[in-house]
C-alpha cells in the first residue's frame, strides 16, 4: 500500500521535481497546494500521511499551516523543506510541529533518508 503524500510549495517546478522524487520511490501524490490556505484544505480532504511543506508562501506561510494541521490532527507527520535553513527557522518549524526539516536545494539522498523514516 503506498503512502498518500501532500506536497506544499508555491513553486511549481518544486512541486514537480519532489513529485517525482516521491512516486519513483514508493509514494503516492495524493495532493498539491501552492500555498498553506490550500494545504489546509486538502488535508482535511485527502487525510495524507505526510506533508512535506515550504515556509515561505502566500496566503499563508507553512510554519502557520502546520501548526493549523497539527490542531486538526495532533498525529499529522510533516516535514518542513526550505531556503530559510538557518538555526531559528528550523527551531520554529519544530515548535510549529514538524517532524524534520530538509534545506533547499535539497539533495536526494536526504529527502530518500527522510521518506524512509514514514514509510
Amino acid at each position: 500500500m503506498f503512502k498518500k503524500v501532500l506536497i506544499v510549495d508555491d513553486a511549481a517546478f518544486i512541486r514537480a521535481m519532489l513529485k517525482r522524487l516521491i512516486e519513483d520511490n514508493g509514494f503516492l501524490v495524493a495532493g498539491e497546494a501552492e500555498n498553506g490556505e490550500e494545504a489546509m484544505r486538502l488535508y482535511k480532504s485527502i487525510h495524507p500521511e505526510l506533508v512535506i511543506m515550504d515556509i515561505t508562501m502566500p496566503l499563508m506561510d507553512g510554519l502557520e499551516a502546520t501548526k493549523r494541521i497539527r490542531q486538526i490532527d495532533p498525529d499529522a507527520k510533516i516535514v518542513i523543506i526550505s531556503a530559510r535553513g538557518e538555526k531559528p527557522m528550523v527551531v520554529k518549524a519544530i515548535e510549529a510541529g514538524a517532524q524534520d526539516f530538509i534545506v533547499k536545494p535539497f539533495e536526494v539522498p536526504r529527502v530518500l533518508k527522510t521518506l524512509n523514516k514514514f514509510r
